[in-house]
């Protein structure tokens, strides 16, 4: 047992031992939640086989969440649980969507030794939690959703890290955040793993041999000025790969009868340990004379604009990638997210040089008396990407359209539909469509 796992063990044993402390019980809460998902992607444009070309899954995914009080005292102690299923209802080896045996895994479920998608996959993750006035400590399995670290929760399961966080609310309108990740699971596996980033994670190889870290520092502040005006400033650091600034902004004006929403974002990205020196752990992106791996070297912004009126939401976005590298994020070569305004259903926009503009629009039909029911459509389109063939670019459609029951037996039973198309002209890349369908419903348990 690991010296994280054997603390966290002592932790939960003395939680145990109060467990009938007024507060624990009490106020304890437990949700099941069902997600039936099944997704298609049709990889286009290439003379590949058809098990490279098309990839198709479907599966049922369990969820069960528990988190319970605080014991009473000055000092109060807490413990949470999250438990996770997935079940294969179909999958092909020729539709798996893996690289080979021994590699990441397929498009939802973990490889199985033979190359196909395991019949079922499981975890539990337990997070000892201490709470002092507006203080709390959470040590355990943590799903972060912050400017440099934010999990993924786009297939059948979400992604998890382990590690510890601090969050104080003591100032008013000030949260301060702080923490350190020593792990993460994929969404498609039921292992630990270290974490690292594209062009140092063997994400193009057969099997694991990237390089990782188990060290990501990071810390950072929201200060609320007012109602309407949101300020952070955040930082991130994973040892040997990078380090990371973000500034961001984040205004609401009322104008006639609708709201501007304004949110403005800026990373500044540099190498960190053996990143500057050390070729295996060195970043995608263009250095030109046709090298493609180097250190991590970019800065990032955007602005983002959403008017929303009557149930319409209109928006427009602009981005722009600097630098040498891509943008750097905690990315191990097996699905991830990140914290910017191009982070889509396929892709993310943030390649070297690359600048992107993007146009939105949804709809909320409460408005016409169907409550429940939403809509939406984006299209990005970035080009100047840095290559050694000269600037290239790439754009993507996604629509949305959801329906969640809201009154009733079925009272929170939801269908969403997911398509997204990509087009480019990036040497070794391939065209892709794509279309998810998710069945989601939650039940309370305590």
């Amino acid at each position: 047992m690991n010296k994280s796992s054997l603390a966290l063990a002592v932790a939960v044993g003395v939680l145990a031992q109060q467990a009938g402390a007024a507060g624990f019980v009490e106020d304890s809460k437990a949700t099941l939640k069902l997600r039936n998902f099944y997704i298609n992607t049709d990889n286009r444009d290439s003379s590949a086989p058809k098990n490279a070309s098309y990839q198709e899954e479907w599966g049922q995914g369990f969820q069960l969440d528990f988190a319970s009080g605080f014991t009473e005292g000055t000092v109060g102690f807490g413990v949470d649980a999250i438990g996770l299923m997935g079940i294969r209802l179909d999958s092909g080896k020729g539709r798996h969507g893996n690289r080979s045996s021994g590699a990441f895994g397929g498009t939802v479920f973990p490889t199985d030794n033979d190359g196909r998608a395991v019949n079922d996959y499981s975890s539990v993750g337990l997070t000892a939690k201490a709470k002092v006035s507006q203080t709390e400590l959470r040590y355990g399995t943590l799903m972060p959703k912050l400017p440099v670290i934010s999990y993924n929760d786009g297939r059948l399961l979400p992604q998890t890290f382990e590690g510890g966080q601090i969050t104080s609310n003591e100032i008013k309108d000030l949260t301060l955040i702080g923490g350190q990740i020593e792990h993460v699971k994929g969404r498609n596996s039921s292992n630990n793993e270290g974490m690292s980033i594209g062009g140092a994670n063997g994400g193009s190889s057969s099997a694991r041999t990237g390089q990782f870290s188990n060290k990501f520092i990071y810390a950072g502040a929201d200060y609320k000025v007012n109602k309407d005006l949101l300020l952070q400033y955040y930082y991130g650091n994973l040892s040997d790969f990078y380090k990371q600034h973000f500034l961001g902004a984040v205004h609401n004006w009322s104008i006639g009868p609708g709201v501007l929403k304004t949110d403005l974002r800026y990373f500044h990205s540099t190498d960190d340990g053996a990143n500057s020196n050390d070729s295996d752990y060195f970043s995608s992106g263009y250095y030109g004379s046709g090298v493609t791996r180097g250190k991590v070297d970019n800065d990032l912004y955007s602005a983002l604009f959403l008017y929303s009126v009557a149930g319409h939401t209109f928006g427009g976005g602009y981005q722009v990638s600097q630098g040498s590298s891509d943008f750097p994020w905690l990315n191990q070569g097996d699905g991830s997210s990140n914290y910017t305004i191009t982070d889509s259903q396929i892709q993310k926009f943030a390649r070297a040089g690359e600048r992107t503009w993007q146009a939105r629009y949804s709809y909320d039909f409460a408005k016409v008396g169907l409550p429940g029911a939403t809509a939406g459509v984006t299209y990005l389109k970035g080009d100047n990407i840095d290559t050694a063939n000269g600037d290239r670019t790439e754009w993507e459609r996604d629509i949305t359209l959801a329906y969640v029951v809201p009154e009733g037996t079925l009272k929170g039973l939801g269908i969403m539909w997911k398509n997204a198309m990509w087009r480019n002209d990036i040497e070794g890349q391939r065209d892709q469509d794509e279309n998810r369908l998710i069945l989601s419903y939650s039940i309370p348990l305590l």
